[in-house]
């Protein structure tokens, strides 16, 4: 054998490994690459959810889940809403200035429509999930009460648009999360496209 033929045999098995090597190499990193892309069950998680309210009474609520969360949908009665401009003397944020809120929400009602207010039901002190209390003067919350959100974990309450009442843990309002409505009775959760403020 001479030198020009062991010197090619040694550069095709050289090129052959690498290349060999290469594809080896590629179809590990395809599923490895794929593997950082989220799941469909993770896409979906913070997908907008869409909420029928054609069957929420006055004075109801309706719990639903977007990205993980607690979310309300309160259909507030006339009565509500008048109760709204009772508390605001003892709120730490009444217009929703310091929360992080969509412009929409940023105001007295802290809803697109007066009667539908739409809620994060997670307490902004450490997380826990207040109890709808709309009945107005219990014992336990006191005469001044006039109806809203009591979360149990440590004693944070909020009035009927999810705004903190003051010398309570939770430092700010409950949030409102992007939202639009689809229709009269149909709100996409998540999504607040086109909205003006």
């Amino acid at each position: 054998m001479s030198s020009d033929e062991g010197l090619s045999r040694r550069h095709f098995l050289t090129v052959a490994t690498t290349a060999v090597g290469g594809v080896g190499v590629a179809l590990a990193a395809v599923p490895f690459l794929a593997s950082w892309k989220p799941s469909a069950r993770a896409q979906a998680a913070g997908a907008p959810v869409e909420v029928d309210i054609s069957k929420l009474e006055e004075g109801g609520l309706l719990r639903v889940e977007w990205r993980g969360k607690p979310v309300w949908v309160v259909k507030r009665t006339p009565q509500m809403l008048a109760n709204l401009e009772s508390s605001d003397v003892d709120l730490r944020d009444p217009g929703s200035v310091d929360s992080e809120q969509p412009e929409y929400a940023q105001n007295e009602l802290r809803s697109l429509k007066p009667e539908i207010l739409v809620l994060v039901a997670n307490c902004t002190h450490l997380g826990c999930v207040p109890t709808d209390r709309f009945e107005v003067a219990p014992a336990d919350l006191g005469a001044d009460w006039v109806g809203g959100f009591f979360c149990p974990c440590h004693g944070s309450k909020f009035d009927l648009a999810g705004r903190v009442f003051a010398g309570v843990p939770a430092p700010t309002n409950l949030s409102v999360p992007p939202y639009r409505f689809l229709s009269d009775n149909l709100i996409l959760v998540g999504d607040d496209t086109g909205v003006a403020a």
